[in-house]
């Protein structure tokens, strides 16, 4: 079974929902909760998701945009997470290179550093054991000159060498869109912008969720057997609303993101480096802009709207100008940036860079299953674990198997490209399509890497004459781009177009200023929107753009 994901049939799907019984309601459209989806519709378990607000609008996609294996947690002896997570890596990279990339990472060793020659050629060593780390991508231990030949920026002073390591460069937002629609593929249904505002229970027993379109406040009955908090930074909420919020809690830690034109932080190479204070930072090279982030400092605000603030961007800033200080970067510098809210397990007496990153499930007496904690790049087999959990309440309550796991070899959406190997050959024909059509080869590029095996999709929408893209005053690439995102990925506003569905809020932020009012009215035709809506979305719009470049 196949189901669509456009924006104008959100209504419908709701409607569906309304009128259905499930096997599995997921409530929570981050990363977590679309792995878990995905695992549950491919198991043959008839499957709904909805999400308080955009897909990925929250933590997935405000990470530090790296599928990781987190090589500082074995300074906490987090073996065996380092170890799974660390294999989990190369599984996405298979399952969606169009969407994940190998980036070899640079490691300084200074005097007074947090590392020294010895223990990082042990640490990457260890690291590359247990993360099962192909024999091309093994570490590389460098001396001060190699060092310094690989990135010129770095500071000479007191270099002792270095080592290299691959990691993956994601886009956050991407992948979960990609998870999603794989699993709407396999027929789970999926809706943005609803809220969980209530419980349904019998018997104490919870049997569904009241929910609210966040969009016409209609309120619908959504009725299933097992249901699962997947909603990261609002799981407490939700254990709170349900009365089973005892044990253990969450501990918000923020972190945050500046983004730098590629001419003024002209970085070769990515760079995981250490700060005065101990922390770890990464710098990284993408699409002809630097990123540089993250800080880790404990937060108590709203986590739907997580701000960058002054003493984060001066403590990032500082951070570049240490590490690299030849670029004397400053405040007036920073193009956009982005922050971010962790949704960890609370430990106690530990500060936020000391809190470890692993998942753990809860099971409430209601029967509410939640999934708090866990890292990006470990989001199947999270998903894999609570669904086993789910799979297994629902033989033993209706005496039906349910059968195993089966998406670790599984292509995401747009993953079907021959697997990393294949991806390089598979884009350059799509690129040489793309032309053939009518598009430039760099417009042609962008969308063959970006969509991968859904290339074609968009590539069916050029019917559109050249005149056409024109008189809706944008790019081909880009107006191909809106109309996919609305019909196949249900993109409801300019903010999910533009940042979690392209992320050019954080590395074309120029071409959002520019393209913003042509989009905008092109969404409010398609989806027609009230007078209204069309000023509320346009003013979001408006408020995250004044967010990235800190013009508040």
């Amino acid at each position: 079974m196949t189901t669509s994901f456009s924006a104008e049939k959100r209504t419908e799907y709701l409607d569906r929902m309304a009128n259905a019984h499930f096997d599995i309601l997921i409530i929570g459209g981050g990363i977590t909760g679309a792995g878990i989806a995905l695992d549950a519709a491919s198991r043959g378990l008839k499957t709904a998701l909805v999400e308080m607000q955009d897909f990925a609008a929250g933590t997935s996609s405000r990470s530090t945009k790296l599928v990781h294996g987190g090589l500082r947690y074995l300074k906490q002896f987090e073996v065996k997470m380092v170890a799974e997570v660390g294999r989990e890596r190369a599984v996405v990279y298979e399952n969606g290179p169009h969407v994940t990339t190998p980036e070899p990472m640079l490691l300084p060793i200074y005097t007074a550093g947090t590392f020294g020659r010895f223990s990082t050629s042990i640490g990457l060593m260890v690291y590359d054991r247990l993360a099962g780390v192909k024999r091309s991508e093994r570490r590389q231990m460098l001396n001060a000159g190699a060092v310094s030949d690989s990135e010129p920026l770095l500071r000479k002073e007191g270099l002792l060498g270095g080592g290299r390591y691959v990691e993956y460069r994601t886009d956050d937002a991407r992948l979960t869109i990609e998870v999603m629609k794989e699993a709407v593929q396999r027929g789970a249904l999926a809706v943005n912008y609803v809220k969980a505002a209530a419980f349904l229970k019998e018997n104490g027993v919870i049997t569904g969720i009241q929910a609210v379109d966040q969009i016409s406040g209609q309120s619908y009955d959504l009725r299933a057997t097992k249901v699962i908090n997947a909603s990261g930074p609002w799981v407490d909420e939700l254990r709170k609303i349900d009365g089973s919020r005892q044990g253990k809690t969450l501990q918000m830690t923020k972190g945050i993101h500046l983004v730098f034109d590629g001419t003024r932080f002209p970085l070769r190479q990515a760079v995981y480096f250490d700060t005065p204070d101990g922390r770890m930072v990464f710098a990284v090279p993408r699409d002809g802009k630097t990123y540089v982030g993250t800080t880790d400092t404990v937060f108590e605000d709203d986590p739907a709207h997580p701000l960058i603030s002054e003493a984060d961007r001066d403590y990032v800033i500082d951070a570049i100008n240490g590490m690299f200080p030849g670029v004397r970067i400053r405040d007036e510098d920073v193009e956009s940036g982005w922050a971010g809210v962790r949704p960890l397990i609370h430990e106690e007496g530990k500060g936020p860079s000391e809190i470890s990153r692993k998942d753990e499930v809860w099971v409430a007496p209601s029967g509410l299953i939640t999934i708090a904690g866990g890292k990006l790049t470990g989001y199947r087999k999270m998903a894999e674990m609570v669904v086993d959990l789910a799979a297994r309440q629902l033989e033993q309550e209706t005496g039906v198997p349910v059968g195993p796991c089966i998406t670790k070899k599984m292509p995401i959406s747009g993953g079907d490209v021959g697997g990393s190997a294949g991806f390089g050959a598979y884009a350059e024909r799509k690129i040489k399509d793309g032309v053939a059509l009518g598009l430039d080869r760099s417009a042609a590029e962008r969308l063959a890497r970006i969509y991968g095996s859904n290339v074609d999709a968009l590539y069916e929408r050029m019917p559109d004459p050249r005149a056409k893209a024109e008189l809706h005053g944008m790019p081909q690439e880009l107006l191909l781009m809106l109309r996919y995102a609305i019909e196949e990925e249900m993109a409801l506003t300019p903010a999910d177009f533009f940042v979690r569905r392209t992320g050019d809020l954080f590395f074309r932020i120029d071409e959002v200023r520019k393209y913003k009012a042509v989009v905008i009215q092109y969404m409010a035709e398609r989806l027609d929107w009230r007078e209204e809506q069309a000023i509320r979305f346009a003013n979001e719009l408006d408020q995250l753009l004044m967010e990235a470049s800190g013009k508040i």
